[in-house]
Formats: C-alpha cells, structure tokens, sequence
C-alpha cells in the first residue's frame, strides 16, 4: 500500500508546523502536499523567502524563469499558477505566450534567461556563451538565483506531477495557449 499524497486539509495539519499553516504553506496545494512531511516544508521556508521574495532577479525575471521551468517540466500546476501571478505584476499576456514558446519569438532578455532554464534542464549546465549572456543581463548574484531558481521549481514539479496535485481552486486559469 502507498501513502496517500494528497494535500492536507485543515484538520490534518501537523502541529508542529501550525506556524506555517496560515502563511505560505497552507495557501497552495503543493505545499499542503509538502506538509506531509514536516520538517521538509519547515527547512523549504527559508529557501523559498529568497526565491520567491528576495531574488536578485526581480520579479518580472524570476516569472521568466520559473514559466519556462514548469514548461520544461511540464508541470502545468506550476505553469497555471505562474501565468496569474505574471499577470498580477503586470506582465502581459502576449510576452508570457512568448515565454512559453520558442526562444526566437522572445524578447532578447527573455530569450536569455529562457535559453539558461532550457540548458539547466538537458544538461545541468550552461553553455559558456549562456553564461556570459546571463551574467551580463543579472550580474553573477543573478546567474546563481536562476540556477536556485530552476533547481526549486524542479522539486515542486517532481511533487505535483508525482501525486496528481490538483490546481487550487481559487486560481483563475488562464486560457488554454
């Protein structure tokens, strides 16, 4: 027999990571996921305050980034719930087709960081010329908050494609590409 994978529901909830139900980790599916192991969700908290929030990548970029991680991946939880929160920061929906789509029809900048996620997950590497583009675009701060970035997102769709996390409900799904 398997363990049940499901998100937690309220009544669920680990007491010894109560703290965390009512911020992040008790907003997402994925992470009520995570909750079923405690100390996993409590030592990801950390990490994911630097990637989500204080990335030296900014906003707009870590968007960027983390649409085409979950194309890459495909892990359309990830792609759906990324298209909104582009969107809420004002990115518009033609340049997020863009993103994912082939590099050619991106922007430049988009193009770069687009072609460092693409290169990350064939090869676990960066060419030396994506290497270049990328620290001229973000500084080298910037090319290790990608390569931290890809590497997060990575583990979230491991989870949500391994055990069918459904989309959270009150996500608007943006329309088919």
């Amino acid at each position: 027999m398997t363990h049940d994978f499901s998100p937690l529901k309220d009544a669920q909830w680990p007491q010894e990571i109560a703290d965390l139900k009512d911020g992040f980790a008790g907003r997402l599916n994925v992470y009520r996921t995570m909750a079923h192991h405690p100390a996993l969700l409590r030592g990801w908290a950390p990490l994911r305050e630097h990637v989500v929030r204080k990335t030296t990548l900014g906003a707009e970029r870590s968007e960027v980034v983390i649409l085409r991680t979950g194309l890459r991946l495909g892990a359309e939880y990830e792609i759906a719930h990324h298209i909104a929160r582009a969107t809420a920061i004002g990115m518009e929906r033609p340049r997020i087709d863009t993103i994912l789509g082939p590099l050619d029809g991106m922007a430049e900048n988009d193009a770069t960081l687009a072609r460092a996620v693409d290169e990350l997950c064939e090869s676990a590497a960066l060419t030396p010329a994506t290497r270049r583009a990328l620290e001229t675009l973000t500084g080298p701060q910037g090319v290790l908050d990608l390569m931290a970035t890809v590497g997060f997102y990575t583990t979230l769709a491991f989870l949500v494609k391994s055990f069918d996390v459904p989309i959270d409900d009150d996500l608007t799904l943006p329309p088919a590409r």
